[in-house]
């Protein structure tokens, strides 16, 4: 009687209320993850169509008040909306499978993509294989810059905030938080006021007619519990922090993988809006500040991110295994790359699993808050912006070999130095926006034939 009750009691562990077993969501995660290229626009659209379309596992404003909700998190929104939706449907062991499997084909494909990098990157042709990838990364940004906005800026009041956030990040250089903090405050305020708030989102399914498999309760789990928040308050800030404090107490401050492990910790903190806010924040601190990269390097970097799936923040792998290999001391370099693009990932994404497990209980029960919606809106405005930044910083340091500092009052900001263009960049960037916005070609096609097209010039002795 007893086996009989315990076989019960497994048999609705493996199959929740809404009859999706783990078993089946691993391997749909793990589908989610061998199709998660082209940057967060291309997997958001992903889990989109599986998630809320296809097996209707959610449905359209729940998926929307989640990807607004990771919006406003520093870190990669689309593995934490990944997270989200996993521990939804299958509590901490959910998220952490569907958050895991999202970054575990980039951790692999960026590691020996690094490798390669350490060893024959200074060799000609692999040099001319990233100086091609290089050129097709601005149009996938400028079309990254597109999407986001189409789904994002629904209303002139999003579309100044964009503006504003724009010039406040390039002309003034206001930090990422302030920006984060004034649009969530305007959006926090016009939604109490009743002003016109429009939620990001993609294409309508109608997943709300037919219903989804979750329905629109919350779940045991999803509920708010100030005990168990504190237990994963202490759990996640322990297996964040503590490598960390190791670290810095046995091998000092000044060492390379102290210095990994201090400065993309502050970085998990502190890059609100996604990849790209965070790629523009690491480029300056790791190139101008540690002088870990130069500023091709972090875009050759990119390139293999965009490359490979997963989310385009594992370049920061890539970034930790250059610093620890020419920081290695008596380590053998290709070790210590390892072990500094691992450490690197670990205290990236530990801060994801926490920000979900710890608040999604609390978005979950303010779904349906205008005011809540209007802030999230607004900053996911304020994202479009510094996209658009960054996409500008990334032309610029594609296509001229030098820039120089430019003001007007209290406007600063880097001009290329116009006699520095790189025509063969120019030219092969402008032809990867023209195929993927003229003649609507994919982003791997794009990456394959630039990067062919860089390995020819090599061949044909144009470039070095």
């Amino acid at each position: 009687m007893d086996t009989a009750q315990n076989s019960n009691q497994s048999a609705a562990q493996a199959s929740p209320s809404h009859g999706v077993s783990l078993g089946e969501a691993f391997r749909v995660w793990l589908r989610v993850a061998a199709l998660s290229f082209g940057g967060p626009a291309g997997q958001i659209a992903v889990m989109h169509r599986i998630l809320v379309e296809e097996k209707r596992w959610i449905s359209e404003n729940r998926f929307l008040h989640a990807l607004n909700y990771c919006m406003l998190l520093p870190g990669p929104e689309a593995q934490q909306l990944a997270t989200y939706v996993g521990w939804l449907m299958h509590r901490t062991l959910g998220g952490l499978m569907a958050g895991g499997l999202f970054i575990l084909p980039g951790i692999v494909a960026i590691m020996g993509l690094s490798w390669i990098y350490a060893l024959y990157g200074k060799v000609g042709i692999v040099a001319a294989l990233f100086f091609g990838l290089k050129a097709a990364v601005l149009a996938i940004v400028l079309e990254a810059v597109l999407r986001i906005g189409r789904r994002a800026l629904k209303n002139r009041i999003l579309v100044g905030l964009a503006a504003a956030a724009f010039v406040a990040i390039f002309f003034l250089g206001a930090p990422f938080p302030l920006i984060v903090f004034a649009a969530g405050l305007i959006g926090f305020l016009g939604g109490r006021a009743g002003l016109p708030q429009v939620q990001s989102g993609g294409p309508s399914n109608g997943a709300e007619e037919h219903g989804d498999l979750l329905g629109e309760h919350i779940p045991a789990h999803a509920s708010p519990n100030r005990r168990r928040s504190m237990q994963v308050a202490a759990i996640w800030l322990t297996l964040w922090l503590v490598p960390v404090l190791l670290l810095v107490l046995f091998l000092g401050r000044g060492d390379v993988f102290s210095q990994i492990a201090i400065f993309f910790s502050k970085m998990a903190m502190v890059t609100f809006g996604g990849a790209y806010a965070a790629l523009a924040y690491v480029a300056q601190q790791a190139v101008d500040t540690y002088g870990w990269l130069r500023p091709g390097e972090m875009l050759d970097g990119l390139g293999m991110a965009e490359t490979t799936p997963g989310p385009l923040i594992m370049v920061l792998q890539f970034v930790g295994f250059m610093a620890a290999f020419r920081g290695a001391g008596t380590l053998n370099p290709l070790l210590a790359g390892t072990l500094g693009g691992l450490l690197t990932t670990w205290v990236t994404f530990a801060p994801c699993f926490l920000w979900i497990f710890l608040g999604a209980p609390y978005i979950e029960v303010l779904r349906g808050n205008r005011a809540l919606s209007g802030a999230l809106s607004a900053i996911t405005a304020a994202v479009v912006g510094v996209i658009l930044n960054l996409a500008i910083w990334f032309g610029i340091h594609t296509i001229f070999g030098q820039v120089q500092p430019v003001g007007w009052g209290p406007f600063r900001f880097d001009a290329p130095i116009w006699d520095s263009v790189n025509l063969w960049a120019l030219l092969l960037s402008g032809s990867a926006i023209l195929a993927m916005f003229r003649f609507h070609i994919g982003m791997l096609p794009t990456l394959a034939a630039t990067s062919a097209a860089g390995i020819a010039l090599y061949w044909a002795g144009i470039i070095a």
